[in-house]
């Protein structure tokens, strides 16, 4: 397959690696904030919101799936409002900076390694694979696999009204109980629908109110076309039709809050390395998961030092290939409780610049054929937005 790829604008600066901001400025202090400005006891303003929004009581929060820091310069000729809106200051997504991890550690306000979901997909202690995009509800049960409170349910607690709009098919889902659980969910299709519904579940209130709503479709735009295409420019207005909605029909007391989940990045096809056509790639494997700018690669027993330099000796400077201890003692995932250390690969492959780790063989064929990917450590990818409108 020929990949069309467009420029996606990043200057040298986004291919730097960026830590996590857990405790001082990352998605997992979002909603302490929020609920300190709510008034929900014990939660923290991390983020110093109330110096913005004193007299605010009700707050909806839109996240923008895809929507990095280095993507606003881009997205601002279709989507205006987004750089009109009062930057507060930039934060960094969970790690793995893909969306399952982002979305749980704004949920639980906690760092992947305490809340356990720890990449797109990791492997069970069965052998099988789990995708947490495709998680049944029951399968594993979320509060088990995910064991902390939701920052929802502390609000909900507190006195503070909690609504969730998102997609129909998302309510109920694994990925939703996991992160969102302890919210009155409201399914909407994505665009002015969804911006009417999160307008009325704050306008309904009597006292203080948390609304979530969720857009997907530039990231998915992304992915399939390249960021910058024309169908990803299609994607950003809607996002900017969304944003005028929201932002003009605010009821009194009330703010909004704009955050992603991640940024993107486009990759070429010289930047591709995949398992099903490097033979030295699949050597000593047992299981693979993980998504293509983070690998992880589960060994047979005594290959794991031997698999590491293989996957060195071919990706180079493309890549950190970590051990699980590496990758952990790094402090990318936060500290990691100890049920949930082996969901990480025995190696984990940080992929750097624009490479790509595809599994073929191991993975739909789907996911080499995107153009854009995230995931990884960049600022391209970890680096995210926060804007405000009141």
């Amino acid at each position: 397959m020929k990949h069309v790829v467009p420029a996606d604008h990043l200057p040298a600066s986004a291919f730097e690696p960026v830590r996590p901001g857990y405790g001082s400025h990352s998605l997992a202090d979002v909603l302490p904030s929020v609920s300190a400005l709510l008034g929900v006891p014990g939660a923290v303003d991390v983020l110093g919101l109330r110096e913005r929004l004193d007299g605010v009581d009700r707050i909806a929060v839109l996240l923008v799936d895809g929507l990095g820091a280095h993507q606003i310069k881009t997205i601002s000729p279709y989507a205006p409002l987004v750089a009109e809106l009062t930057p507060v200051r930039t934060l960094t997504s969970g790690f793995p900076s893909t969306t399952p991890v982002s979305l749980v550690t704004l949920g639980t306000g906690a760092p992947p390694g305490a809340h356990g979901i720890l990449g797109f997909s990791v492997r069970r202690p069965d052998g099988r694979v789990l995708n947490h995009i495709h998680w049944v509800a029951d399968d594993p049960d979320p509060r088990d696999w995910q064991p902390l409170p939701t920052r929802f349910e502390t609000a909900v607690a507190a006195g503070v009204a909690v609504t969730e709009v998102s997609r129909p098919e998302f309510e109920g889902s694994g990925l939703t109980e996991a992160g969102f659980r302890g919210v009155r969910y409201i399914g909407a299709p994505e665009g002015l629908e969804t911006a009417d519904l999160m307008l009325a579940a704050l306008s309904s209130s009597g006292g203080p109110a948390l609304v979530f709503g969720y857009h997907g479709e530039l990231d998915k735009r992304g992915h399939e076309d390249g960021v910058d295409s024309s169908s990803w420019r299609a994607a950003a207005a809607g996002v900017d039709a969304v944003l005028d909605r929201l932002v003009h029909g605010l009821p009194p007391r009330s703010a909004l809050l704009v955050i992603a989940d991640h940024g993107q990045l486009n990759v070429p096809v010289d930047a591709r390395f995949d398992m099903a056509d490097i033979p030295d790639l699949s050597k000593g494997i047992i299981g693979v998961a993980g998504e293509p700018r983070v690998r992880y690669l589960y060994t047979a027993p005594g290959a794991r030092d031997d698999v590491a330099s293989a996957w060195r000796a071919v990706l180079g400077d493309q890549a950190w290939v970590l051990t699980r201890d590496e990758a952990i003692d790094g402090g990318w995932f936060g500290p990691v409780s100890d049920g949930h250390r082996d969901r990480i690969g025995d190696l984990a492959v940080f992929c750097l610049g624009r490479a790509v780790a595809l599994a073929g063989g191991w993975e739909p064929p789907a996911v080499g054929r995107l153009i854009a990917y995230h995931g990884s450590v960049t600022a391209a990818e970890m680096e995210i937005p926060l804007l405000m409108a009141r």
